[in-house]
């Protein structure tokens, strides 16, 4: 291995904003024949997180596997991201993330000491959230990718689905949008040093903690929000559920230096490809500007949960989260309406 280079430069597409469309992917899946299983408890037909299979009354299987481009510069960092992205698939079903592989490609412009880096960050996350990596599978590519196949446990009768939600559920973000957007910008210069590491950090932040406090209350479903955008997994959550979600657009906190360059036109690809899946399932109630609306759909990467809360819990369960996170109420549940998203 040759002298390294910005790993961004390497790739054409950064973090989730390299996943195949979400539309794109449910028409393929349509088309492939399925085995039935009783004991398969979540497949791939509710676009859920993980698949989930029950070994016995009390312990259950989560399996999942995440990986994708860099979307930042620093091998750690990028090594860090990408495993936090994998183990939230995991947090985001309410379970225990335990053992874990590697999933990675690198170029021949790549040093020992870059692959040794990217490694060491997804080891060390692996190693906050408890888990294990035992092993993986590397292989040469034109762009370096790196992510984890992650296993965890939970009792079956405790799995969070996103196709759960009731009507009268509080939804409630765990983590800041803006992030593709950010990193789209950022490649032309126009994202300054401070705000860089702030959403890197954010980015390489487990949603652990919020995993464990929503388990301690009556949540109905949760999903990770990453590459299909707030929009995206909230379609998959109101059709899956049968529901409407409504989305307060005043209250969705993002980080501010999206907005300007959102109104420039640095949106991410997937951006577009999460309008086209959401399609004609969404309305809004007022005028939204534009640049939010992009934010709304920008793709994130190792994004928050959005966690759909029984109302009773959903105002302790927020208190406890701001302990950890930069949380908010977002939103609710209603029966099913006209559309499936309405931003109010």
């Amino acid at each position: 291995m040759s002298e390294d280079v910005r790993l961004t430069r390497l790739a054409k597409c950064a973090g989730c904003g390299a996943k195949v469309g979400a539309g794109t992917l449910a028409k393929i899946l349509t088309e492939l024949p399925v085995k039935s299983d009783p004991a398969l408890l979540v497949g791939f037909d509710t676009s859920d997180d993980a698949c989930v299979y029950k070994l016995d009354d009390h312990t259950a299987v989560i399996q999942t596997l995440d990986f994708f481009p860099p979307i930042v510069d620093d091998p750690r960092m990028f090594g860090q991201i990408a495993a936090c992205n994998a183990l939230s698939d995991i947090y985001a079903m309410g379970g225990e993330p335990k053992i874990a592989l590697n999933i990675m490609t690198v170029t021949k412009t790549m040093s020992e000491d870059t692959v040794r880096d990217i490694l060491r960050g997804g080891y060390e996350k692996a190693y906050e959230a408890d888990t294990i990596i035992c092993g993986g599978h590397t292989i040469h590519d034109e762009s370096p990718k790196y992510g984890l196949s992650v296993t965890g446990f939970a009792d079956p009768a405790r799995i969070l689905k996103n196709s759960t939600a009731r009507p009268g559920d509080v939804l409630i973000l765990t983590k800041p949008l803006g992030i593709g957007i950010l990193t789209t910008a950022a490649k032309a210069g126009l994202v300054d040093a401070p705000v860089i590491d702030r959403i890197t950090k954010q980015m390489a932040t487990l949603n652990r903690a919020s995993r464990d406090n929503m388990v301690r209350y009556e949540i109905h479903s949760c999903t990770d929000v990453t590459g299909f955008s707030l929009m995206g997994h909230s379609y998959e959550m109101a059709a899956g559920s049968g529901t409407t979600l409504h989305i307060k657009a005043d209250s969705v906190k993002f980080h501010p230096e999206a907005f300007e360059p959102a109104h420039m036109g640095f949106i991410p690809d997937g951006a577009y490809k999460n309008r086209d899946y959401v399609g004609d399932h969404f309305a809004t109630a007022k005028p939204v500007d534009r640049a939010l609306l992009d934010i709304f759909f920008d793709p994130q990467t190792s994004g928050g949960l959005l966690i759909s809360a029984a109302e009773k819990d959903a105002g302790s369960l927020l208190t406890d989260l701001l302990y950890h996170t930069d949380a908010a109420i977002i939103g609710y549940v209603s029966e099913k309406q006209d559309t499936d998203l309405i931003i109010e």
